[in-house]
């Protein structure tokens, strides 16, 4: 097996805050998430923005946002999240 080294790019990466998403899933009564996304809208009634978890839309479909993730931009200008533990291992300040 061939080893490799990612190339040094540098990226643009931010600690998720609300506001960074760019919609929102639902998780059922039963634990799994919900096939529902809804995008900004400040109409949303807050009982049923409790129930909302954040995501954002990637190259590869709708993924989960948790408290502490970085959300990553690429050189693309493509958005991802990244978990702290797996962000400090892979990169370091620029």
């Amino acid at each position: 097996m061939a080893k490799y080294r990612k190339k040094p790019v540098v990226i643009d990466a931010e600690v998720y805050v609300e506001g960074m998403e760019d919609g929102w899933y639902v998780i059922e009564k039963d634990g799994k998430l919900g096939g529902v996304y809804y995008l900004h809208n400040d109409s949303i009634k807050p009982e049923i923005h409790k129930k909302l978890h954040p995501a954002i839309r990637t190259l590869e479909g709708w993924l989960k946002i948790r408290e502490g993730d970085y959300i990553i931009t690429g050189v693309k200008g493509e958005r991802y999240p990244c978990k702290p533990d797996i962000f400090e291992q892979t990169y370091e300040m620029a």
